[in-house]
């Protein structure tokens, strides 16, 4: 499926979002999507599309951002020949090319103000008029919104219409950002690994623990996108021996490193358990000696231990003798 990266993963966040969508898929109403660049609104866009009654009607998306004004209200509309300098021949809109299927706005805040009187006229009336046309074409189109800004903030700011607001906000599914679900972080990272090892004709390395902690961890401003390149960059980088964290992209970890010297508070856990090892580590790794110092009994030491997931003994001890208890 085009969409399945979408569905990968079991957080309370995104099992509330597909729970939704599919709630909306089967109507005919329209859909506000929303949530940040990367997170794949696009893909659920399109299986909402692919769940609808429209599945075998055209899919037909226009980004609203990256069209001049002078050309957007031409590839929405259509355009009859003569109607303008350079219309040599009739070109239907994208409200025609999606006839009897789903029509995505991406970006549809990227809309300037007369083109958002002349979308909402559209929508009101369900019918489109070519520029230079004399002939309306009654519309059956199903309309889903998609952007990464706050449409409720850009109505206050009276830079988004209210009332094509309210015409478009039928039903809003907000897709979760990458940090607010990081349980679903590792079964991406290894469908993106997967992924890009088909690509490159390889069998998928696997990732260590430190690396894929480091992920969960990650604050993912790119969201899925970042991920799914970082895999990409990854497997490059290491193949075919195991993933760590020094293989990751030098952009994420520099990040995270600063994001953390500056905001990480230690817990008393963390102190206690770095604190434990600094003493095993100033007297060989003696546990008698180390719970001297700590104040606490041998017993209530290797309870500890225990608990943080310190190991008993020092890793080269332990590569060479795993069996023996210091």
């Amino acid at each position: 499926m085009v969409t399945g990266e979408l569905f990968i993963g079991n957080s309370t966040a995104l099992l509330t979002l597909l729970k939704d969508a599919a709630r909306v898929a089967p109507t005919e109403a329209t859909v506000v999507i929303t949530g940040e660049s990367g997170t794949g609104k696009s893909l659920l866009a399109r299986w909402l599309h692919e769940q609808s009654r429209r599945a075998n009607g055209p899919f037909v998306v226009i980004d609203c951002g990256s069209l001049p004004e002078a050309l957007l209200e031409a590839e929405l509309f259509g355009f009859e020949r003569g109607a303008f300098t350079g219309a040599v021949a009739a070109k239907p809109g994208r409200f025609e090319a999606a006839q009897h299927g789903t029509l995505v706005l991406d970006e549809i805040a990227a809309l300037s103000p007369a083109a958002q009187a002349k979308l909402l006229r559209v929508i009101e009336e369900r019918r489109v008029l070519r520029l230079g046309g004399s002939r309306a074409l009654t519309l059956d189109v199903r309309l889903v919104a998609v952007t990464n800004t706050d449409l409720t903030a850009a109505v206050a700011r009276q830079s988004f219409r209210a009332d094509l607001f309210h015409r478009l906000n039928v039903i809003s599914l907000a897709v979760p950002a990458l940090r607010d679900r990081p349980t679903d972080i590792p079964a991406l990272a290894r469908h993106f690994l997967a992924q890009a090892a088909h690509r490159h004709g390889c069998p998928p390395p696997p990732l260590d623990a430190e690396a894929l902690s480091f992920l969960e961890g990650y604050d993912f401003p790119g969201n899925v996108r970042e991920l799914r390149h970082a895999m990409e960059h990854a497997l490059v980088t290491a193949a075919p021996s195991v993933i760590r964290r020094e293989h990751l992209p030098q952009r994420m970890t520099s990040a995270a490193a600063l994001m953390q010297h500056r905001m990480h508070k230690p817990t008393l856990a963390e102190l206690e358990a770095t604190y434990i090892r600094e003493v095993l580590q100033q007297v060989g790794w003696r546990k008698a000696e180390a719970a001297r110092i700590l104040g606490i009994s041998r017993k209530n030491l290797y309870e500890k231990l225990r608990a943080y997931g310190i190991p008993y003994q020092p890793a080269s001890r332990m590569l060479t003798n795993p069996d023996t208890p210091a």
